[in-house]
């Protein structure tokens, strides 16, 4: 039998759970699906228990579902060439330990480096994907890989089975139910609109609470513990803890214990809505194959604008409402006649193109699937430079 390969994956935890989320489904994926030895190197445990409850944060090193976890506290120790993985993924552009680079350099045959960037829908992505770049002074060449919505990119992440399993989950007329009252949401909950609420503290909620109170029709807002911690905290009046509910007018609001990622994918699925953040709950509503609303991981300059509007063009060219709403949510200007509307107004408008979503996600879907999956695709790319 051949030997397997090996992987390793250098996380820094930026944007709290998105750059751990990313790396860990990938991570698993390999291990699972591919058969992959993978080591995750990750500075943050704290966060990455959030996500994956089986984490030890006081372990320096640990097995967690098949993949080795070491905890990256920032020191340059020692490493030997037998200690370099196959393949080396930096996410997104991390520093990786300098005695690894060099030890990197020793190895032979030398490992495939990778800097797994960022997604984006802008159109320079294809001409950057998979470019070579010549350590400076070291026998090394790194390449860039993005994941992407084109064929000139490496696609998205997404589990071999997921699609599947969403699709039983969403077909049977009592698992949303099932898994909804496990978190505490009543029938009556439920029978709202439902809709999930995960985004940056920046982010306009408290208008559009007040806009849902008044909504014609009832509405359930579940909200992740911590998330729009002040704003939520004003509208119940009291601690936003796991747990806590209020109604006002037509708006309810929940606030829900920080779930694992096979239960927020759940969560997705059994929502109406469902508002998202960063890349990794991104990239998952899309998966889910409902109505979503994106808010974007600020930059300076507002350069995340211009990624807004480039998926927004991609995503959603003729449907205004989604376009108009979500620039609303993201402080970006938007067509005249949509900065007039109120947010009453944007959401009424989106709830009107429900249908029209709904069809365009099974087509965006279809279309993602084409370019195959961003696991498959990057160590189908690291092989061939072997």
């Amino acid at each position: 039998m051949p030997t397997p390969t090996t992987l390793a994956i250098f996380c820094k935890v930026v944007d709290n759970y998105g750059d751990i989320g990313i790396c860990w489904r990938l991570a698993r994926q390999l291990e699972r699906e591919h058969g992959v030895q993978v080591t995750l190197w990750v500075d943050d445990l704290s966060s990455f228990r959030r996500i994956c409850p089986g984490v030890d944060v006081a372990a320096a090193v640990q097995h967690v579902e098949g993949v080795l976890v070491r905890h990256w506290g920032g020191q340059d120790g020692a490493f030997a060439p037998a200690d370099v993985a196959d393949i080396v993924i930096e996410f997104f552009a991390v520093d990786i330990p300098p005695r690894y680079v060099e030890a990197m350099a020793q190895r032979e045959p030398k490992p495939v480096w990778l800097n797994l960037e960022g997604l984006t829908a802008e159109e320079w992505v294809e001409g950057c994907h998979a470019l070579p770049s010549m350590h400076p002074r070291l026998p090394l060449t790194k390449h860039f890989y993005f994941p992407g919505f084109t064929p000139r990119t490496g696609g998205l992440l997404r589990e071999r089975g997921l699609l599947a399993e969403r699709d039983r989950f969403q077909a049977d007329p009592a698992a949303a139910p099932a898994f909804l009252t496990g978190l505490g949401v009543t029938p009556a909950e439920q029978a709202a609109l439902k809709v999930s609420l995960f985004c940056y503290r920046h982010a306009p909620v408290a208008a559009l609470l007040d806009s849902w109170q008044a909504a014609p029709m009832p509405v359930t807002c579940l909200v992740p513990e911590g998330v729009a911690t002040d704003t939520v905290e004003a509208f119940l009046g009291g601690p936003p803890n796991a747990g806590a509910v209020a109604t006002r007018g037509a708006l309810t609001v929940r606030v829900l214990p920080f779930v694992p990622q096979p239960d927020y994918d759940r969560l997705l699925w059994a929502c109406d809505v469902n508002i998202v953040r960063g890349e990794d709950s991104f990239v998952r509503a899309q998966w889910a194959r409902r109505p979503f609303v994106w808010h974007i991981y600020p930059q300076d300059e507002n350069l995340h604008h211009k990624k807004l509007r480039a998926f927004l063009d991609r995503y959603c060219p003729d449907i205004a409402s989604l376009a108009g709403f979500s620039l609303r949510w993201n402080g970006a200007p938007g067509e005249d006649n949509m900065e007039r509307l109120s947010w009453a107004e944007l959401w009424t408008a989106l709830q009107a193109d429900r249908n029209a979503l709904l069809a365009r996600g099974a087509d965006w879907e279809k279309r993602m699937l084409e370019i195959g999956d961003l696991a498959t695709n990057l160590l189908g790319f690291a092989r061939s430079l072997r």
